[in-house]
């Protein structure tokens, strides 16, 4: 009998592991079930630890130890219940020479899908070649007969039809010259990218070489989360009050408990509020026109998540800040884009749509989200595949229904935030964006973009969704335009995608247009995705 190696990628924090491998055990169960019924059999290349608690690689370090026992041949599934992160088998898989397969569970609670897009984003920019799937419960039609493609030839071939090259759709003129007018003033203008430690979570796909980003007159200056908490310690008091009163007069809601642990606290957002002051003074000190934290390691362990800062940093209205020294405004009336988790692909993208939406007379609040999961939705006014976008931090209260006053902040899960911290939560409204994703691949970058639709949905049915995924975040109701569910996951080369308001869809279809003659102009390789 053909035997398939599985492998099962996990987080790098132990509570983060234990707390997933009941989740992971029971999708490991359904895949193999359904690799043993087409006759092959399935040989796990790592145990279960009993001393941690969990069996999934943790660690770059385990990931190479694991793959010395892999034969170099043999066909290998990367399984995927949970976040994962890819630089743990990443260093296994670019030497890898049998077929390789990343596999997901679909659901929200357990966000392996999110894991699955990190992952294949960062093989496409590493160029190893490999089949992706995904399923419910592994017995789908869909997930059957691309699974037993893959066992019989190595390779899972799916319908990307949605995807257009930038020079088979006839671009308006207008758009096509104002896009390359706003691209030569974007490279001669020059940029510098404020990178506060490089690598989140192993996120591969979303580090940009130096050198691809250089054309466009766009410069890291790469600065250490250390730099962040330092500031932080000479921020006083009375401005982090002066931040927080700010805040509550908005309408802000801050889910208040007694338990520092378990709860979100005043002590923590008032570090939030010094934070954000810091981040602003940095960013002025070196020059930056947009800046990515990292948070998710060592940050982490020193203060409260970074989540409040970079949803207010995207804000056009936002708290004040003054230089420390001269008491001049900083960015007065501007939002500084920020890139959540240090995705500089998110971080070149933002700051581009700023500039386009800023030249369009558009407002320029622009996030990045995860494309976090998804399901059918029908009542009398909506009958499509509904998208759940949440993120973290980075999500503005422009985006959201009532603005300030729709926005309410909840502690970051102490599973991943021992120190707490809150979020930036809303729910956002409904309208049309612009949604891409830079990514590089074959050495080059290339850009994904298409329009997508936020709709509202019914209390219970948000918060539903919700609950099935992170309750604490900001979350986005997008129906893509002309776009299956798998023929996004197909396409999609990262777990982030990124999005901006038009001010009704003739407006968003022009800033489509007008952005994606920018990126051509500046060189990426531009495609256009779905209904557009």
């Amino acid at each position: 009998m053909n035997t398939v190696y599985l492998v099962a990628n996990g987080d790098l924090r132990l509570s983060a592991n234990q707390k997933c491998e009941a989740a992971q055990a029971a999708m490991e169960k359904a895949l193999v079930g359904a690799i043993q019924r087409e006759g092959f059999n399935v040989k796990r290349a790592h145990p279960f630890d009993e001393a941690k608690g969990h069996g999934f690689i943790d660690c770059q370090k385990m990931g190479l130890r694991v793959f010395k026992s892999i034969p170099q041949d043999a066909p290998l599934i990367v399984a995927e219940a949970v976040w994962q992160y890819s630089q743990n088998v990443l260093g296994g898989l670019i030497s890898h020479n049998g077929p390789i397969l990343t596999a997901a569970n679909w659901s929200g609670t357990w966000p392996g899908l999110v894991g699955l897009l990190n992952l294949n984003g960062s093989l496409t920019k590493a160029g190893v070649k490999y089949g992706t799937l995904w399923s419910e419960d592994f017995k789908d039609k869909f997930f059957t007969k691309k699974l037993r493609q893959w066992l019989q030839t190595g390779k899972v071939k799916h319908d990307t039809s949605q995807v257009v090259k930038f020079k088979d759709v006839k671009i308006p003129a207008s758009a096509r010259k104002h896009g390359e007018k706003i691209a030569q003033r974007f490279v001669s203008a020059k940029a510098i990218m404020g990178v506060f430690d490089e690598g989140c979570m192993g996120m591969y796909n979303a580090i940009i070489p130096d050198e691809l980003l250089h054309p466009f007159g766009v410069y890291k200056e790469r600065l250490s989360q250390s730099t962040l908490y330092a500031k932080m310690l000479t921020v006083s008091d009375e401005e982090a009050r002066r931040i927080y009163d700010w805040l509550v007069s908005r309408g802000v809601k801050f889910q208040f408990g007694p338990n520092e642990e378990t709860d979100l606290t005043e002590h923590q957002v008032l570090q939030q509020c010094k934070m954000y002051v810091a981040a602003l003074r940095l960013a002025d000190e070196f020059g930056c026109a947009t800046i990515g934290i990292q948070y998710q390691q060592g940050l982490k362990d020193l203060a409260p998540a970074s989540d409040l800062i970079e949803g207010l940093l995207n804000n056009v209205d936002r708290p004040p800040v003054y230089h420390e020294e001269t008491g001049r405004e900083l960015f007065p009336g501007e939002a500084l884009p920020h890139f959540n988790e240090v995705d500089e692909c998110a971080g070149l993208d933002g700051l581009v749509t700023s500039r386009v939406w800023l030249e369009l007379g558009y407002a320029p609040e622009t996030t990045l989200h995860d494309l976090r999961w998804g399901r059918h939705f029908k009542n009398s006014r909506i009958d499509a595949y509904v998208w759940v976008f949440l993120i973290s931090g980075g999500a503005p209260p422009a985006h959201f229904i009532d603005g300030y006053g729709g926005t309410s902040s909840e502690r970051q899960p102490p599973m991943y935030f021992r120190l707490g911290g809150g979020t930036c939560k809303g729910i956002s409204k409904p309208g049309w964006v612009v949604w891409s994703r830079v990514y590089v691949s074959g050495g080059e970058l290339h850009f994904d973009t298409g329009l997508a639709e936020v709709v509202h949905l019914p209390s219970e049915e948000t918060n539903e969704r919700w609950q099935l995924t992170t309750p604490q975040w900001p979350i986005m109701h997008a129906v893509l335009q002309g776009i299956t569910r798998d023929q996004m996951m197909a396409q999609h080369k990262s777990n982030h995608i990124q999005v901006a308001y038009g001010p009704d869809r003739p407006g968003a279809r022009l800033a489509l247009f007008t952005k994606a003659a920018v990126m051509h102009e500046l060189g990426l390789k531009v495609h256009f995705c779905g209904d557009i």
